[in-house]
């Protein structure tokens, strides 16, 4: 895509952002298996090679296909409350060690997934758009990687809101159905589509402000979780691995940490760090800190564009700015609109919510919990009980 051009620069832009999130990949692959405390050096230097998901591949492949084959017996037994409506129904299901391996490999590559996508392809996304205005034409295998990169992004973040689903409600059986997907899939395309947009434009008028601007986001992301952990008071958790010492912990934080920003940077994370927690997870629900989320980042979107329309360059002579700003803010709040479609409506368990997205709107839970605190008692967790704060 280069060779033409004989810009190095971008060519090295592009090649790296390509190896450091292939590199971190591995580095993931390897920590979540657990490897490095194991003997399998000929494993650890395939993930050199960067083949690590090639070899999780394969071993996922004899797994599935050498279970059943024998008996075994049971790993554990795993107990699940199965939805239907507001009702829970108990279940409980035995697990084999195949399919307890199978498990643990489909998470690693969850988690995998989204490290390519916030890593990896976000930063790449951008860095093409740049370069595309900036040479003021498209080669057809930029095309392709452009498109590429958003498919990566967007099925990261679609992985990231089933993961903490998942892991917010952990003890019950959790199934999407497909216009939850449908919802999930058009919130976050419109979200991380518009959100690049607006960077890249902004890039393209005032090159070097971006640079504060994606610096000051990973930075307010990135303190944020240590900040609450110092307010709390909290000592670092000692569940990360029990077989790192106290700065290998701080480094693994560290890295958590930085995927969490980069995710926020792009869109939002509905998994939350909580490092004072052992699975560093908040499981609770908090529509105040995901309104303000993107209150601030429609302020900020629209801040963007509107500086672009008034820097522009004269390449969008024949661009309509007005409408490309109007179409951009709309966008960002039709992505918004269908995240609150999904909590409202798609939701697995929306009917565990102790207020929805309408009474947030109505401001029915401001009444409703001042009402319960001078009336009744705090009422013991149970199924339904399951709070988020409005």
């Amino acid at each position: 895509m280069f060779n033409c051009s004989l810009d190095r620069l971008w060519m090295a832009a592009t090649l790296t952002f390509a190896l450091v999130h292939a590199f971190l990949t591995q580095l993931a692959l390897t920590f979540i298996h657990r490897d490095l405390g194991r003997d399998r050096p000929f494993v650890l230097f395939l993930h050199l090679l960067l083949l690590g998901p090639v070899v999780r591949c394969i071993e996922a492949l004899v797994i599935y296909f050498q279970a059943g084959k024998k008996e075994e017996p049971y790993f554990t037994i795993s107990r699940k409350v199965k939805l239907k409506g507001s009702q829970g129904t108990p279940t409980e299901r035995e697990i084999g060690h195949s399919a307890h391996k199978l498990a643990a490999h489909r998470n690693a590559f969850k988690r995998a997934a989204v490290i390519q996508a916030f890593l990896g392809s976000a930063p790449q996304l951008t860095l093409q758009l740049y370069i595309t205005i900036q040479e003021k034409y498209m080669l057809p295998a930029r095309v392709a990687l452009i498109v590429i990169t958003l498919l990566s992004i967007t099925y990261g973040a679609l992985v990231c809101s089933v993961l903490a689903i998942q892991i917010k409600y952990d003890e019950f059986k959790v199934r999407l159905r497909p216009a939850a997907y449908l919802c999930m899939v058009l919130w976050r395309g419109l979200e991380i589509a518009t959100r690049t947009a607006a960077l890249v434009l902004f890039s393209t008028a005032l090159t070097y402000w971006v640079i504060p601007v994606g610096l000051g986001n990973l930075a307010l992301f990135f303190a944020l979780p240590w900040l609450l952990l110092w307010r709390k008071k909290a000592p670092l958790p000692d569940s990360v691995e029990k077989s790192l010492s106290k700065a290998g912990t701080l480094v693994a934080l560290c890295l958590v940490t930085f995927l969490y920003a980069c995710i926020n940077t792009f869109c939002y994370s509905t998994i939350q760090l909580n490092l004072a927690s052992w699975d560093l997870i908040d499981k609770h629900l908090s529509w105040s800190q995901m309104a303000a989320y993107y209150a601030f980042r429609f302020l900020e979107n629209t801040f963007l564009v509107v500086m672009w329309y008034f820097f522009r360059s004269d390449f969008y002579e024949y661009v309509c700015a007005p409408l490309l700003v109007l179409q951009l803010v709309t966008g960002y709040g039709m992505a918004v609109a269908f995240m609150m479609i999904f909590y409202q409506y798609c939701h697995p368990c929306r009917h565990l919510f102790r207020h929805n997205v309408a009474d947030c709107f109505r401001c029915d839970c401001c009444r409703k919990d001042a009402a319960s605190q001078r009336s009744t008692p705090k009422p013991s967790p149970s199924l339904g009980t399951r709070s988020a704060d409005c």
